[in-house]
């Protein structure tokens, strides 16, 4: 039997984000992708104008008919909700079928560069706790590890020290990790090596018994649907039951290929990475 991800995200049709990133990566990776859209955008949101189709009402039909079908899945892996409603039926569908053996990965997607995005209310972040406490893994950013924590986000902005900051990223990986989620990546993690001085980009994964720091060099520029690659190919390496930190390696090395060329080829943030031509690297 093929391995099948339940994939819980916004569909847009611009931007390289979301469900069109996590189909095509969790495709190459050899896992079935069984998309339940949370919205239907024209293109994702950082675009000046968008569209956007609210799926609420529809998210507990989805659950309902896969109950019914008897429905089993490897993983669940969860991205952008549009209301704390919404996370509210992401809850309901961990609960139906993550106990049937289905491990629970939470994308928690609130904000980004010390800022929370301004749909979201102080509940919208109380009910992503929730969420978050359930799962295998969370995949915060820096801006959303802090929500998450209840930390102010201006206490590390300027850190650039690799020593500081990572200690700092560790210990609130671990007080996120006391409350439920038993494995932290923290990503998007950018700092200066302090062996030779060069920019860095991390990700920092903290289990417990460990801690991985899987860096490469930063080639510059912020792109929309990274981190949804990101997750997506943790999500495939969970799915094929391969390691954390070989699929950190794999999946660090995947984007900044996709993220160089945008750079080189000088492609507005907003449309994402042409990533397609890298998904060969995730095949078997």
């Amino acid at each position: 039997m093929g391995k099948k991800v339940a994939v819980i995200n916004d569909l847009s049709g611009f931007g390289r984000c979301s469900l069109t990133a996590a189909i095509s990566v969790l495709s190459a990776m050899g896992v079935q992708a069984c998309p339940l859209p949370t919205a239907v955008l024209s293109a994702q949101t950082g675009y000046e104008d968008y569209h956007c189709v609210s799926l609420t009402e529809e998210m507990e039909q989805f659950r309902r008919s896969w109950e019914k079908m008897e429905a089993r899945f490897d993983g669940i892996y969860t991205g952008f909700a549009a209301d704390e409603e919404q996370i509210g039926h992401m809850i309901h569908i961990a609960e139906t079928f993550h106990k049937k053996k289905a491990f629970l990965l939470v994308d928690p997607i609130m904000g980004d560069h010390g800022y929370k995005f301004d749909i979201f209310s102080i509940e919208f972040c109380r009910k992503m706790r929730e969420l978050a406490k359930m799962a295998d893994i969370v995949t915060p950013n820096l801006t959303e590890l802090c929500i998450l924590t209840d930390t102010d986000y201006r206490m590390i902005e300027n850190m650039t020290d690799e020593k500081h900051l990572l200690t700092v990223i560790r210990q609130l990986a671990e007080n996120l990790r006391k409350d439920g989620p038993r494995t932290v990546v923290v990503t998007g993690i950018q700092f200066c090596d302090n062996e030779d001085g060069i920019q860095k980009m991390g990700n920092l994964a903290v289990t417990g018994k460990e801690t991985h720091l899987a860096a490469f060099p930063y080639v510059g520029g912020s792109y929309s649907g990274t981190g949804d690659l990101f997750a997506s190919v943790l999500t495939g390496g969970l799915a094929r039951g391969e390691n954390l930190k070989s699929m950190m390696e794999l999946a660090g090395s995947f984007i900044e290929k996709a993220i160089t060329d945008a750079v080189k080829e000088e492609i507005p943030r907003n449309d994402g990475v042409e990533y397609e031509k890298y998904l060969h690297m995730l095949m078997k």
